[in-house]
């Protein structure tokens, strides 16, 4: 058995898969985000790999069967400083800290991001290494003079349990690597003043290469050293895998927290190729190396509608009814839902975004504002997804779609199907394909898209939900003039 875990933002996941790719025991557990000021959002390496540790045992006590593989994948981007042996010089920095906001600000006035996108096709945003480290260079430099490894989350935790050093292609992608070539690109670190920080980037590794397990690690996951252990791709190409995706054209929309939109390419446009494009998105290597992600992954996944439930003091299991209160269109109400504190990176960059909401009056009601945020998250997905070449088979995954109320919103919105996936723990699926693969015994992927089950556009409403997502476009482009 293979035992894919899925290290994610605010829970790691791990799931047991049989010959077929389905899973069979699975297991989950909470990770904390820390806010120790101001736009700031990072997290502790030690509670992360406690968190693996707890999955992979109970999942691994569960099933009861002989190991062959574990397999990591995790969030992408932030910056996870570590010293030669794996510990974390500081608490790693979460791809949604903002302490970059002022820095990618002036990279974009000075047309640094510009060359930055001109030269790899990544956008920079604040979240990324790229101002990460230069800011930190400015506020603590200290930190960089004691770490060996300028990193990701899942390879932070395979050093920990492996005692090797390596980052994945996926995760090496941003911003600095060409990924025609799989090699960084010079210029680029140049352009961002990060040559004298050069050696704290690794050498990145193609898809599925195989570490094993060390003393260490084996004593933390309960299983014998020498377990073999791969550590990528990051979770957005790593469920595109894992959702039997395999076409270019076809398109996966993950509703988590970030709201991840991406599109299967044979080709890269990248500068000259590109010459149009809004620098915004990514490019990003996949398991397969002759296929790439367009990828926008938005920063208004579910953290939009888990704010607006706070806020009106209601639980998750209140949106389906709320959905089925308010009618398409939310009585007038519209929304614009940029809530992250560092703004958003797709399908365009703009750290100082805000949310907004519109058409409000005395007579709304909180199944208006809840439908009206659940529409613009939607719009926002198609706006990523016709900016990333959508032309192919949609299918759609994460936590907010086990919504079946929300995944119509999706649909109808998008004026498409959208198809779930056979299982919903689709990253973790990925990455143990990757790792069935680098075994020698390759899963077959076909029949991991469930398309008896899917979600149809309702005809009726399709006239009012293109009138909404002009409508959203519109408040938008006004919205950006003023941030």
């Amino acid at each position: 058995m293979i035992i894919g875990v899925d290290i994610g933002t605010t829970v790691t996941k791990a799931a047991v898969f049989d010959d077929a790719g389905r899973s069979v025991v699975e297991a989950d557990a909470p990770s904390r985000l820390n806010h120790p000021g101001p736009g700031r959002v990072e997290q502790d390496l030690g509670e992360v790999l406690d968190t693996v540790t707890s999955v992979v045992r109970r999942v691994a006590a569960e099933h009861g069967g002989t190991v062959d593989a574990v397999a990591l994948t995790g969030q992408g981007d932030g910056l996870w400083l570590r010293d030669a042996e794996g510990t974390a010089v500081r608490p790693p920095l979460s791809w949604l800290d903002g302490r970059a906001n002022d820095l990618v600000d002036h990279w974009w006035a000075d047309g640094t991001a510009a060359e930055v996108h001109r030269l790899t096709g990544q956008a920079v945003f604040p979240g990324c290494p790229a101002p990460l480290l230069a800011t930190l260079r400015k506020e603590e430099p200290e930190s960089l003079e004691r770490a060996a490894v300028a990193g990701y989350c899942v390879d932070a935790v395979a050093q920990l349990l492996t005692g090797e050093i390596t980052v994945d292609a996926s995760d090496a992608s941003l911003p600095f690597l060409d990924v025609r070539t799989g090699r960084y690109d010079e210029d680029a670190i140049a352009a961002c003043g990060l040559r004298d920080l050069r050696g704290l980037l690794v050498e990145p590794s193609p898809p599925g290469r195989l570490l094993s397990l060390d003393a260490r690690g084996a004593a933390l996951l309960g299983l014998p050293k020498g377990t073999p252990v791969t550590a990528g791709p990051f979770d957005l190409p790593a469920s595109l895998f894992g959702s039997g995706l395999t076409e270019p054209g076809d398109g996966l929309l993950t509703v988590g927290t970030t709201l991840a939109c991406q599109v299967l390419s044979d080709r890269p446009a990248i500068g000259a190729d590109a010459p149009d494009q809004e620098p915004a998105g990514m490019w990003l290597c996949t398991a397969d190396p002759a296929l790439w992600s367009r990828a926008m992954p938005a920063m208004v996944g579910t953290a939009s509608i888990d704010w607006l439930l706070r806020l009106l003091r209601l639980s998750t299991d209140d949106v389906a009814e709320l959905l089925r209160q308010s009618p398409p269109g939310a009585r007038g109400v519209s929304a614009l839902p940029f809530l992250a504190e560092s703004g958003e990176r797709a399908p365009f960059v703009a750290p100082r975004a805000r949310g907004q909401l519109t058409g409000v009056t005395l007579t709304t009601e909180r199944a208006d504002v809840v439908r009206a945020v659940c529409e613009s998250v939607a719009y926002a997905a198609r706006h990523c997804l016709e900016s990333a070449g959508l032309d192919g088979r949609l299918a759609i995954c994460g936590g907010g779609s086990r919504s079946d109320e929300w995944t119509q919103v999706f649909a109808d919105a998008l004026g498409r199907p959208v198809l779930p996936p056979s299982d919903h723990a689709v990253g973790a699926r990925g990455a143990a394909a990757v790792a069935a693969r680098a075994l020698g015994s390759p899963v077959d992927t076909a029949g991991w898209l469930d398309e008896d089950r899917a979600v149809l556009p309702r005809r009726e409403h399709r006239a009012g939900f293109e009138d909404g997502y002009e409508r959203y476009l519109t408040h938008l482009n006004s919205a950006r003039s003023l941030w």
